[in-house]
């Protein structure tokens, strides 16, 4: 028993050569960020579609989302025949052709999206959906996408605290503590034998009116 809208998908790998489901096509920035590998565009692909065909409304539409336009797109090997307008920014796994040493390194970091997929899949619930008909499979992967976009952030924030933590540390320590100036609190600080001993002051009786 499965939904009608799930379609069998050919993997071509050895230990599990089909799979059922739906395509989704995810775009992550091919250099290293600092802040971590963001997903840039996150769709559900229905109809089983070929990956070379899907390349030109892809681009086209990351290019709308983020207002920056592709230099170059780097592919697996399920892209080749693709209909991207301009095939000279289009790089496909084990090309050798146009390839100079910085393309070769950006071609190397390609595989930096598969580990993307697997916590997609595993810890951000993209390898199961809940969601009914093909709108919930579209949802599906863009909140997915989301999630983990935002457990990067959720990283960031804690490193941002850890050092705020560390500074404000650091100006505690480093400020002089001077005690005979608690007269304006409701402490004072006497010395004796050497050590400081603190009493409470009395406050003065309110007045009610």
């Amino acid at each position: 028993m499965h939904a009608p809208e799930v379609e069998c998908i050919g993997r071509g790998k050895a230990r599990a050569p089909y799979e059922f489901g739906c395509k989704v096509s995810i775009a992550t920035p091919v250099t290293a960020p600092k802040g971590g590998q963001f997903v840039l565009h996150a769709k559900a692909l229905h109809g089983n579609p070929y990956d070379g065909h899907t390349l030109g409304p892809v681009i086209a539409d990351l290019e709308k989302l983020t207002g920056v336009t592709v230099r170059r797109i780097h592919g697996d090997k399920g892209y080749r025949g693709h209909n991207y307008p301009n095939r000279f920014k289009v790089w496909i796994s084990g090309q050798v052709r146009r390839v100079t040493k910085a393309i070769r390194r950006e071609m190397r970091r390609r595989a930096a999206i598969e580990p993307v997929i697997g916590h997609l899949k595993e810890d951000h619930r993209m390898g199961r959906n809940y969601l009914t008909g093909p709108d919930g499979d579209r949802i599906n992967a863009v909140l997915a996408a989301a999630g983990y976009n935002f457990s990067l952030l959720l990283r960031w924030f804690e490193e941002l605290l850890r050092v705020l933590s560390l500074i404000l540390c650091h100006a505690l320590l480093a400020a002089p503590l001077h005690l005979t100036r608690c007269r304006k609190t409701f402490f004072t600080a006497d010395e004796t034998a050497g050590s400081l001993v603190f009493r409470p002051r009395e406050r003065p009786p309110t007045q009610l009116r």
